[in-house]
């Protein structure tokens, strides 16, 4: 297995795949799964001129289940193989059959993954369930299935906001996080909160002969029965009604450590050395403002359902360690794997639109930090060959445009309700000087079977009505003379700078892009900040740009 995976597809398949996974082959899975939410999310992309937000906000995936036939075979499959996991979905199937939230349609689709993730686990291994209070219940039972109940670790309450307005009911602020391990034996490390500033601000310090700044605590706590804590230690006993917080062994301990003090009575207490705060062990409630993302913070990326790395890097630093294998099956916009990065884990991300490989590679792993496909970390499951790229085009042609448009590094155009407007991306390009107009090159997709000179023709239409620069067409077909005719017919973009001819209209094939195919155009302003167009070239050769009498690339 490669160092660094991220897979473009269904994560069941991929997780089911043993030239992908073998089984107990990870260390640490991290899931932020849709929530059964009803809403469709949207990914927002950077202005023309790379500063503002733009109007443009695709569709990012649609947290919506509805229950029909092909749920009713997977359930059928899920509840046919016996065993806890069948008696639980049964047990929903009866509960939820007639609801019309589609929440039986969500847990059919959580239980075969959630126990292909139990597969690949580690014995050592820990899972990481990110949920909404409205199916954490649900995801509760089903794991308790999945991993055992005897394995749930905690609950978790993370605090994502500091306040929120539900008309007629309380703020809902917070999301749930399930932990569970594979075993009784899994890897821990402890984590800290960072220190009450209040403690600091305490009058009560005193200095030891070695210079040490110090508080006292008390080593007793409330008796809960028995007589364990009960003993005599220098003669003194704990009060009534309490306890010794330590065995008598570890109070020894402690004080050969010189890490216990006396009361002018003799009474002990635990000497607590400023030097040697960790902070508090972390509970289960994470409330901090610094796990927020706020609408300022600069990691950002305008996905939705963005998660904050600080967040994600608590989990990993507690259930990993340095080289372990980090799995986020769902990984969105990558910020497990952006954290585990950073902490020197292994990572694998699974992710089953376009939207979010896109982000992931361009914009988290590029951009932010700096990795190179290839060089830094693989991807497996997007085409590589026209075969493939017909084989996505039949399956999804949504997706196949999104991943079309993303070898030429365009923006995707926002599709609303209405005539299509016959433009599937753009990209931004200026090159008479910095503070100059910004241009735009206006792009088509055609997955079909049957493109024309009709197709063209619409393309120039755009162009002359969005008073564009220039415009593209990819096809997955090579072009047909008329085609060529009609590209040629619209002429050249001369570039005021350089004084440098373009044609206006020009047709790319899958083929010649999968072969690294540069469209011809002016250089990209590196105000592009979040798509450059890493293909184009400043100064074309004749045999790509072609002359005087050819306006299309083939």
């Amino acid at each position: 297995m490669a160092k660094n995976i991220l897979y473009y597809g269904d994560n069941l398949e991929i997780l089911r795949n043993r030239d992908y996974f073998r089984e107990e082959s990870v260390d640490l899975v991290y899931l932020d799964p849709p929530f059964n939410s009803k809403k469709n999310y949207n990914v927002i992309f950077p202005g023309k001129e790379g500063v503002e937000k733009s109007e443009a906000q695709l569709q990012a995936f649609d947290d919506t289940w509805t229950w029909g036939e092909d749920a009713k075979r997977v359930l059928n499959s899920v509840t046919d193989e016996g065993g806890p996991v069948s008696v639980t979905m049964k047990a929903f199937e009866t509960l939820l059959i007639d609801e019309a939230d589609g929440l039986l349609a969500y847990l059919t689709m959580m239980a075969p993954r959630l126990k292909a993730m139990r597969k690949v686990l580690k014995p050592t291994g820990s899972i990481y369930l990110h949920c909404d209070p409205t199916a954490s219940h649900y995801l509760k039972l089903l794991m308790d299935a999945v991993f055992g109940v005897g394995h749930y670790r905690n609950e978790i309450v993370w605090q994502r906001t500091s306040a929120h307005n539900d008309p007629s009911q309380f703020g809902r602020v917070h999301d749930v996080i399930l932990f569970y391990t594979k075993s009784d034996s899994w890897t821990w490390n402890t984590q800290y909160d960072e220190p009450d500033k209040a403690f600091f601000k305490a009058h009560d310090f005193q200095v030891d002969d070695k210079g040490r700044r110090y508080r006292k605590r008390d080593l007793t706590a409330p008796a809960h029965g028995g007589q364990s804590g009960q003993y005599e230690w220098r003669g003194i006993r704990p009060p009534n009604g309490r306890m010794w917080s330590y065995t008598e062994e570890n109070m020894k301990a402690l004080d050969e450590q010189g890490k216990i003090v006396y009361t002018k009575t003799g009474m002990p207490r635990l000497k607590i050395l400023v030097d040697d705060l960790k902070g508090v062990p972390l509970q289960d409630v994470w409330s901090r403002p610094s796990l927020w993302l706020n609408s300022a913070a600069r990691e950002r990326l305008g996905y939705p359902t963005q998660k904050p790395e600080a967040l994600l890097e608590r989990i990993i630093k507690a259930s990993s360690n340095e080289g372990d294998v980090v799995l986020d099956p769902f990984c969105g916009c990558g910020t497990a794997i952006a954290a585990a990065q950073r902490l020197n884990r292994r990572w694998i991300g699974i992710d089953i639109t376009q939207a979010a490989i896109r982000v992931i590679k361009e914009q988290r792993l590029g951009e932010k930090m700096g990795l190179e496909e290839g060089k830094d970390y693989q991807i497996i499951g997007e085409p590589v060959t026209v075969d493939d790229a017909q084989v996505l085009a039949d399956k999804d042609p949504y997706q196949f445009q999104w991943w079309a448009l993303g070898l030429l590094g365009a923006r995707p155009e926002e599709k609303k309700k209405g005539a299509d407007r016959g433009i599937d991306g753009r990209l931004f390009f200026r090159d008479e000087h910095e503070s100059g107009p910004t241009k735009e090159i206006i792009l088509q997709v055609k997955a079909g079977r049957h493109v024309s000179a009709k197709d063209v023709q619409a393309l120039r239409g755009a162009v002359e009505r969005d008073k564009a620069a220039m415009g593209v067409l990819i096809s997955m077909r090579r072009p047909t003379q008329p085609m060529i005719t009609e590209a040629t017919q619209a002429g050249f973009y001369m570039s005021p700078y350089t004084q440098q001819k373009y044609p206006k209209i020009q047709i790319v094939t899958i083929e010649q892009l999968l072969s690294n195919w540069m469209i011809d155009a002016p250089q990209l302003s590196q105000t592009n900040v979040t798509y450059r167009m890493k293909r184009v070239r400043s100064k074309p050769s004749a045999s790509n740009r072609g002359d005087d009498k050819q306006g299309a690339l083939f």
